[in-house]
């Protein structure tokens, strides 16, 4: 299986072409992740990839092009971990995933045997990360692809702090639906605080009192809201509202959650 991941969106003819090129080369299964990240946010495609990777079987290689720096010196990489393996450009874009999956080593793409014959400037994504993915899926060895690298660019999300009456951390994504998605772990929190307790939540210079409860239906329409999401970690959020507006709070943002 080969899955796609990026800020190409569905107008142009970009995706297509990727998977035509897949086509030729491999029978594997095409799956599109998403198309939708926002244009050049690294760190958005990064997020998404890390919190999907744990649902696909051993053996999925992932293409992944949020590609700000094509054609210019910027490495193309695969890394193997685990139990699956993630393609794309050297620009921190893979990494969380990597970090999550666990065992990875790095390798930079550099044998031009398994790109297209041409390689444009401007789209390694159909010219190097798609046919490189296609040979994998069909066996090839990764020693073949070209050297392991140790310098590439790391990103990592990290977690925040949780402790007695605090946890601190940061917004890491923001959804379509205005939920603030932080790196504060939702199992570290349950040990300290209780569904149904009151929480204050300190975001730049807002604050906004709120409970902490198991979904959004525990509180009225328009209300505030603290829950551990889908992704294992706390949100917060409002009910059919949008939080990100309601605090002014974007990706990177510190947030400071007091419990008693």
């Amino acid at each position: 299986m080969i899955t796609f991941l990026t800020d190409f969106g569905l107008k142009s003819g970009y995706v297509a072409q990727m998977k035509g090129v897949a086509s030729g080369i491999t029978d594997a299964r095409l799956v599109d992740i998403t198309h939708d990240i926002a244009p050049h946010n690294i760190r958005e495609g990064a997020f998404i990839l890390r919190t999907v990777v744990p649902y696909f079987p051993v053996g999925t290689v992932h293409v992944v092009v949020v590609d700000p720096g094509v054609g210019t010196n910027r490495r193309g990489l695969v890394i193997t971990t685990k139990t699956q393996i993630l393609v794309g450009p050297d620009n921190g874009v893979l990494m969380p995933a990597a970090h999550l999956l666990g065992d990875f080593t790095v390798y930079e793409i550099s044998n031009k045997k398994y790109m297209l014959g041409f390689v444009s400037n401007t789209f390694h994504g159909r010219d190097v990360f798609t046919p490189v993915a296609s040979h994998i899926v069909n066996g090839i060895p990764f020693e073949e692809i070209g050297d392991c690298v140790e310098d590439f660019v790391d990103m990592d999300f990290g977690w925040g702090d949780v402790s007695d009456k605090m946890a601190v951390g940061k917004i890491v994504y923001v959804d379509r639906f205005g939920n603030l998605i932080t790196n504060i772990d939702g199992g570290r929190l349950l040990e300290h605080l209780d569904y149904g307790e009151k929480i204050m939540v300190f975001v730049g210079r807002r604050s906004e009192e709120m409970f902490f409860v198991k979904s959004y239906g525990f509180v009225k329409k328009g209300d505030m809201l603290a829950t551990i999401g889908g992704s294992g970690v706390l949100e917060i959020s409002i009910n059919q509202g949008n939080a990100a507006e309601k605090l002014d709070a974007k990706e990177d943002d510190e947030i400071k959650i007091l419990y008693s």
